[in-house]
């Protein structure tokens, strides 16, 4: 097992369990595999959701887009019909501005916490977004509203109350390590990693959890549900990997990460794509991604399909 502290307190242990840092990773991997010019087509979720649906990749409904401040005042009428959703910004990053609705009628607002809120307080949310105030760079931003995802069964007592997502990281078209990320109590719920979500390693062949790190230490438990964290298995794990594969079609990057959800209705969806994702995942995983980067440059075919990559991995990782 890895002797956490001591490999990233030590450079020198940091080279040798072959962990990519954010140097390597700017300059060597995504400098060299992903063109500015195609950012756009993953940090903009409307245009992300677009491209997808062209390809078939399944993703949440839209429900609706609001682009200027005028707009706003037409907020119930885009989700009328409609009694739970999620309001996002399209340019927003680890969670920020999200806004998940799980009840709405007579014209209250019921968020996943049990909060009741009123139109003025959801018109100021929407507005905020607009403004720029959670996006990348805090330029000007677009609301887009969703249907809301219902996690699988299979994750009932491994998330604490947010919902669960995999994480899976493609390079040059093949799915080349992934996690689970879960929520806690400390996380308020969201699956980010640096507020103090779980990490879980999965298996590139099975997706079964082969490890689990909170606030990058190892760990077995969930803290608040209790779960045990090493049985966990990620059903449709074919239709995971498939989302990421298809991504690279989708994009053209050749580094990107791709985050999944398990929707206990539509199966795996993709909720968005990320051209510069984390490295923590390596740490979940316990292996660095230098090593599998260079296996896919010596060893994998090229010319496969998305399929055909896949199938691939499924047989050849380790």
């Amino acid at each position: 097992m890895w002797d956490y502290f001591k490999i990233f307190s030590n450079p020198k242990k940091f080279r040798e369990h072959g962990v990519l840092g954010m140097n390597a990773r700017n300059y060597y991997i995504i400098g060299r595999n992903n063109k500015r010019s195609l950012y756009p087509l993953v940090d903009d979720k409307v245009q992300t959701k677009t491209l997808a649906d062209k390809i078939n990749i399944n993703t949440p409904h839209k429900i609706g887009v609001i682009e200027h401040q005028y707009e706003v005042k037409d907020l119930l009428k885009i989700v009328d019909g409609h009694s739970e959703f999620v309001i996002k910004p399209a340019h927003g990053s680890q969670g920020k501005g999200v806004l998940v609705i799980k009840n709405f009628s007579d014209n209250v607002f019921t968020t996943a916490s049990g909060k009741q809120l009123g139109f003025n307080e959801v018109y100021q949310h929407v507005s905020n977004i607009l403004s720029g105030l959670y996006s990348l760079g805090g330029q000007y931003d677009t609301a887009l509203i969703e249907e809301l995802v219902h996690f699988s069964d299979a994750f009932q007592n491994f998330s604490y109350q947010g919902i669960p997502d995999v994480r899976v990281i493609v390079y040059k078209g093949y799915p080349v390590m992934s996690m689970m990320r879960l929520a806690t109590k400390e996380s308020d719920g969201r699956a980010n990693l640096h507020q103090g979500a779980v990490g879980v390693g999965l298996d590139m062949r099975t997706g079964h959890a082969n490890n689990a790190v909170s606030h990058n230490m190892p760990i077995a438990i969930h803290p608040d549900t209790k779960a045990d964290l090493m049985t966990l298995q990620v059903p449709m794990w074919k239709e995971h990997l498939m989302i990421g594969a298809l991504a690279y079609e989708m994009t053209g990057l050749g580094y990107l990460g791709a985050d999944i959800v398990l929707d206990k209705f539509r199966g795996p969806m993709m909720l968005e794509l990320n051209a510069r994702p984390g490295l923590a995942i390596q740490i979940a995983n316990r292996r660095g991604l230098k090593e599998v980067i260079k296996n896919v440059d010596k060893y994998y075919p090229q010319d496969l399909t998305a399929e055909q990559r896949v199938d691939y991995v499924l047989n050849n990782a380790t």
